[in-house]
């Protein structure tokens, strides 16, 4: 794994199952059954996502009484697709799947030609981060954003918790440094155990 991912092609899974538009729903429920998930993605020709068939849309038909019901993957499955690439963010991720309540997301290229597919699970990765790393990244934040500053504020990291600490001459950049320490990769939350006085603006 990488040490610090921080795009979906870095977590993302490239060995992907997937069905054709036709595949039957007996096909598609032994597919889910034999990769053990959830849904998968619809192909079209040359490897084009166009939908995703999941086990909610299995069921759904399923309990259907209408005489004509869907019965291939491309009748089933739910389209467009929602997909993300793998330059983009892992925060980014996890807002597209929070906003369409889906649990893994098919990652394709510009094409929209199937390369992975990240799920939640991936998305945790991240959390797996040393303290040290993030430490280091929250530095590297603070030194950039706010020289002279914040880069003297000690930083402790305890399982992705960060504590700035220390003196400081302006603490109404507090709100600012929250907001932009919480996007380092693998920090769980932000606090601060700051002082003011004439120590920091030396």
């Amino acid at each position: 794994m990488i040490p610090n991912p921080s795009l979906v092609g870095e977590v993302m899974t490239a060995t992907v199952v997937a069905v054709a538009r036709g595949a039957s729903f007996k096909e598609i429920v032994r597919t889910l059954a034999k990769w053990k998930v959830s849904g998968v993605p619809v192909l079209e020709e040359h490897n084009r996502v166009i939908g995703v068939v999941t086990e909610a849309d299995l069921l759904r038909t399923a309990e259907d009484t209408a005489p004509a019901r869907a019965v291939t993957a491309g009748q089933l499955m739910t389209a467009p697709a929602v997909t993300v690439r793998a330059d983009d963010s892992l925060a980014r991720a996890a807002r597209v799947m929070a906003l369409h309540r889906v649990k893994r997301l098919p990652v394709v290229d510009a094409e929209g030609r199937l390369r992975g597919v990240v799920s939640r699970g991936d998305l945790l990765k991240v959390f797996l981060r040393a303290d040290a790393d993030i430490a280091g990244d929250v530095r590297r934040v603070a030194a950039e954003h706010f020289p002279g500053t914040w880069e003297s504020v000690e930083v402790r990291v305890h399982e992705g918790v960060v504590t700035l600490g220390g003196l400081v001459h302006d603490t109404s950049a507090v709100p600012l440094v929250a907001r932009l320490v919480r996007t380092v990769e693998g920090v769980v939350d932000v606090g601060f155990d700051i002082r003011t006085g004439p120590a920091a603006a030396s």
